[in-house]
Parts: C-alpha cells; structure tokens; sequence
C-alpha cells in the first residue's frame, strides 16, 4: 500500500427513464475513471433511472429496471477494479428508499439510504478498505446542520462523498462550494462531490460542478455548465496530508462526543507502493460565473422589441455560440444532435447566425397601438444575431374578432382613452395578446410546411418572474407557450443580462431596447408615441417587485411582516403610509391573479423566489382578497 488515492466524481446527463442511456454513460464514466487511474467513481443522485422520475417511483417497473440495469454493471468487465458508487432507489420492508448501492468485482458491498430523509435500521455504514476509510452522504445531506460528514469525520473517516442532484439557481455556486470546502475545513478530509447535469425532463436545471475538496481547499473543479453528457473530474490526493490536518485540528476523543460508525471491512486498497512519483493535486480558485454569465448558460436547457423578449432571443443566439464551440472542440454528440434539428447530416455549424438562422424564427406582431420604434429595434436585434425575421400586423384579426362580438351583442367596445370603462379597456388589450399567442402557433406548425422543409418549431414565452408575481400578463396569451426560458429570472437580472451581451456578443442594438420604458404597447399611442408603461400599469417599479418577492418567498413574509421589514429598508425614499399602500397593493394585484400560475407555461426553476406553483411555491390560488385582518393589522402600526 502506499499513500496516495486518485478519485473520480461525475457529472451525467442522466433522462428519467431512460435506463439505456443512462446506463450507457455511468459505463463511459467508469471507463474514463478507470483510464485515469481512479480506485474509487462516485456518480450522482439516482442516476440509474433519473432523478425527476416523480410519480414514476411509485411504479413497480421502475424498480424492476433499476435492477436490471444494476445486473448489467456488476456483470460488465469495465466495472472490474474500481470501487463503483451509483444512485438508484431501493424498496426495503415495502418503503422505497433514494439509495446507494457500493459494489466492487461484482460484489455489492454496501446500499446506503438517503438518512436526511428517513432514519432506517439498514445501510447507515461506512466503508474501511485497507489504506483508508469512505464515509458516504447525499445530496440535501450536505446542506443540513447536522451533516452525517460531522460524526464520521470525528470518527477517523477520511473520505467523504456526495452524490447529488442539486438544481441551479442564479448565484447558488458560491454556497454550494464554500459548503464542501467547509466540510473538510474543521476536522480534515477529502470531500467528492457529484452531480447530475441537464434538465432531467423537469423544471429544473442540474448545472454539473463535480468537486474534489482536501483540508478545505478545492483541489479540482468541473464545468458549471456545458453540453457534454458525461464528465469525469479527478484528482490524486495524500491521505498523509489529511492525517497530519487531522492530527492538528480534531481531537474527537478528547472535546467531543460523536456517533461511532459502523464500518464495512473490505480487502482492497485505494492506493498502491508505487506511488511516490505521482504528483499530487494543488489547490485552485473557483472560477465563479456572474449571475449575467449563469443566464447566458442557462440555454443550456434550450439545448434539448422589449427586455423580456429580447432576452429570451439572446439566450438561444448565446445555445448556437456554445454549440458552435462545442463542435470546434470535436463533440460528436453535439454535431449530431445539430444535424438531427436542422435535418441535415451534411451540415457543420461554424458561425453562431448562421445556426442561429437555421433554428430560430423571431417574428414582431404589430397592432395600431405599436409604435414604429419597437418595431425597428426588433429588427435590428434580429439582424444581428440572425435569426429569421417576420414583421406582420394584427389589427385585422382583432377586428374579426371584435366584429363576431359586435354582430351578437350590437355592442363595440372602447378603450379607456376613447371613453370606455375598464372592463372594456381590460377585454380589448387581452384580445389583442390572446391573438398573437395563436398566430404564434400557427406559424410554429406550419412555417416550415411553407418552406417545404419537415417539422414544426417550439414556441418560446418571455415573461419574467416579477410580472407572473403580480400576474401581470393576459392568462392564455403570448406569454403561453411551450417553454419560458426566462419565465424564472427577475426583470433586474434581465436588464443586466442584456448589458453583458452588449459587452459580449457586440450586440448594439439591445442598447435602445434597454433606454426603452417597458410597455405592453396594447393601448391607443398618443401622437405616435407609447402611452401605456409596465410599471404604470403595476403600480410598482420591478426593483420594488424584486425586493418584495424575496421578502414574500424567502423571508416567509406576510403582510403585516412585510411592512414592518420595508418601512427600514424603504425609509430614505417612502414614508410608512406610503410602504402600507404598496404592500397591500401587491397582495391585492398577487392574491386576485394567483390563479394565472396553474396555467403558466413551464421554465427552469432560476430565482429562489420564483412564484411557480408546480414546485416550488406551494400557496393556494384562491384567496379572500380583501385581507381584512392582515391590513388591519397595518394600518393599526401605520395610525390610520
């Protein structure tokens, strides 16, 4: 035996159920672990079935291939050697269980459940082979107070792993890492992180970032995001170095008491006497991205006029800039996922618009109540990262429309500025949006019928999180359709975004898009000019939105409780009376619209205070909207 191991940690593009491939690539992971010399491979979180399988769990079937798929591991030559760690569930006394199953020379040596979620009698082991000693935790594991890490690490293991399924969210990275730094940091030890990549066929993104930490530094780092579906991270540690940080820093027998481990003895050795020569790891800096940059990558999950659609335009020119790249680095997956879109085996992408052409079709749906400068700045947007381009009018439809009304009714509607009531001025604005939603349709599955090429063509939405806070947005519009790639970003972090493609892709003409007040544009302009603004309409700016959401997602705020936070943080620009009018304003405009999210079209989960109903944001979406004792409540601080 001698003193340093070389371990490999993962990040896999993992489907839910989609068992061949799924197997396939924890085969070629293995491989490239074994290739680079690693005694020991650790995989992410359920990566034999997936980890968005959801309702499927409960299916006996899913068990059943999990099984199957497991058989064909131990059985393979290519597992042979190498301590294999993967992720599947596991039904024990009838209670399924998120497991690890540890095998080695077709042997399975341990199934470890996930413990943040169940305490079980069965599998709460550690591994001692004979130079070293592995301690296994999952996922959220990491996350809590009392992480299994703690008590193994004063119990002398030596190796922590996490097989993980961590999800991103805009500016999740630093916590993620300052976590497994922290794990190592008080006691000592190695720390392998694993994680699942892709979107797994959810609302979520998994963004990769396999870790390989010693002593609370990181010693090796994987792509945050990309569009490989297997990566093998490894490193070549000194348990030496853990036991003289040990020696000095932990001193369990003495300060602490801790939860003695179960060990599974195992005749085998992570590292060999010929290892003198090998070069241990040095550690590095992690290379964080800004939030703009996670935006900009978040089209990695595209890869299966205003900011908000101008936005969700740069983020697919921003997919054909990454697979550009990622064919010059000789992905062949890449290249043939490519050739499959385009229907075409021949064709190589090399310039970004040019794919960009190929792919994306933006079109602005003009009305009378569009000005000539939304109109212009659409286009040049589209000249410049390429993409077709269609200018149409809608009036005609929306006069059809208003004309079956009129023909039943012997009634015509106005807007507001021409003397109508708010319910008229309300219905003729939503009739107009709910138009451009079918003619998006419409051309989506049979433009390219036009054309005379096969398909059709997804329909992308742009609506931001703020304004499905407040509900601002037509129910049924053009904010349907079949993804929202920004429909989880705040419209501050948008504005933002756009700047970096300025900066970053040359993009000139999102400058007068930016100096642009956003507006719906779907009522009369006054001599020639926008006369209708968002945060008009909203009766808030979107930075106020942006703070309120945080207060009312993250900090559980109420109300009442939500007055009481902004009255300090508001209190340079607003007096309380004014705070109060703006609070119940908001939950007055949220509790009425609320009922907009069980429709809303889907996007990946990107803000930690996303109002999504599917999943992360679970309130009802019926309300008594007066909120008498709640505002009560406020007014009585307030004087009134």
């Amino acid at each position: 035996m001698g003193r340093k191991v070389i371990l490999a940690t993962c990040s896999l593009n993992q489907w839910a159920l989609d068992f061949d491939g799924n197997l396939e690539r924890i085969l070629r992971s293995i491989a490239i672990a074994k290739s680079q010399g690693a005694k020991y491979r650790l995989g992410p979180e359920l990566e034999i079935c997936g980890y968005g399988c959801a309702d499927h769990f409960y299916e006996s079937d899913t068990l059943l291939h999990c099984f199957q798929v497991l058989r064909k591991l131990l059985e393979s030559p290519v597992t042979q050697d190498i301590i294999c760690d993967v992720g599947m569930p596991i039904m024990h006394h009838n209670v399924r269980y998120n497991c690890r199953v540890i095998f080695l020379n077709g042997k399975i040596l341990l199934i470890r459940p996930k413990m943040l979620l169940d305490t079980v009698p069965f599998g709460d082991c550690i591994l001692s082979t004979k130079d070293t000693c592995i301690g296994s935790e999952m996922c959220a594991e990491l996350w809590n107070p009392r992480s299994p890490h703690v008590d193994m690490g004063l119990d002398g293991v030596e190796i922590f792993t996490n097989s993980s399924a961590s999800y991103h969210e805009l500016r999740k990275a630093d916590h993620r890492v300052n976590l497994v730094k922290s794990a190592t940091m008080k006691s000592g030890g190695i720390y392998m992180f694993a994680n699942q990549k892709g979107c797994d066929g959810d609302r979520l993104y998994y963004d990769g970032c396999a870790t390989v930490a010693i002593n609370g530094d990181i010693v090796a780092q994987g792509r945050q995001f990309s569009l490989d579906d297997v990566e093998v991270v490894t490193a070549i540690l000194d348990l030496e170095d853990v036991r003289s940080y040990k020696g000095e820093h932990c001193h369990p027998h003495v300060e602490y008491e801790h939860k003695p481990c179960h060990r599974v003895k195992l005749d085998f050795s992570l590292s060999d006497c010929e290892d003198v020569y090998l070069p241990t790891h040095q550690p590095i800096e992690w290379q964080f991205h800004t939030p703009e940059e996670e935006i900009r990558y978040e089209c990695c999950v595209l890869y299966i006029g205003g900011v908000d659609s101008s936005s969700t335009a740069c983020i697919v020119y921003s997919m054909c800039v990454l697979v550009c790249q990622a064919v010059r680095d000789g992905n062949t997956q890449v290249l043939e996922d490519v050739q499959r879109v385009v229907n075409d085996g021949s064709y190589t992408p090399r310039d970004p618009r040019e794919l960009c052409r190929r792919i994306f079709t933006t079109c602005y749906m003009a009305s009378e109540n569009s000005s000539e400068g939304t109109r212009n700045r659409a286009k040049d947007l589209a000249s410049q990262i390429g993409s077709s381009h269609m200018n149409l009018n809608i009036d005609m439809a929306v006069k059809g429309m208003l004309g079956i009304f009129s023909m039943v009714t012997g009634k015509c509607p106005q807007f507001r500025a021409n003397g109508g009531s708010t319910r008229e001025n309300l219905a003729l604005q939503n009739v107009q949006a709910r138009i451009r939603m079918i003619l998006a349709y419409l051309f989506a599955q049979l433009s390219q019928w036009a054309e005379g090429k096969p398909g059709g063509l997804l329909v992308l939405g742009s609506a931001n999180v703020d304004e499905s806070l407040t509900g601002y947005f037509t129910k049924y519009d053009c904010s349907s359709a079949d993804i929202n790639p920004i429909g989880g970003i705040s419209k501050t972090d948008l504005k933002s975004f756009l700047q970096y493609c300025v900066e970053q892709f040359q993009l000139t003409a999102l400058k007068s898009i930016m100096a642009a007040p956003p507006t719906a544009e779907l009522e009369p302009l006054t001599d020639g000019q926008v006369s209708q603004t968002d945060e008009s309409d909203m009766g808030m700016t979107y930075s106020e939105l942006s703070v309120i959401g945080r207060l009312r997602k993250i900090s559980k705020c109420g109300p009442y409780s939500m007055f009481c936070k902004l009255i300090h943080t508001w209190r340079e620009a607003l007096s309380p009376l004014q705070v109060a009018a703006k609070v119940k304003h908001f939950f007055q405009m949220y509790s009425v619209n609320r009922h907009k999210m069980t429709t809303v079209t889907p996007s990946y989960h990107a803000e930690s205070y996303g109002p999504d109903d599917n999943r992360f944001d679970l309130r009802p979406f019926l309300y008594n909207t007066r909120w008498s004792w709640q505002f009560r409540a406020i007014d009585n601080q307030v004087g009134i």
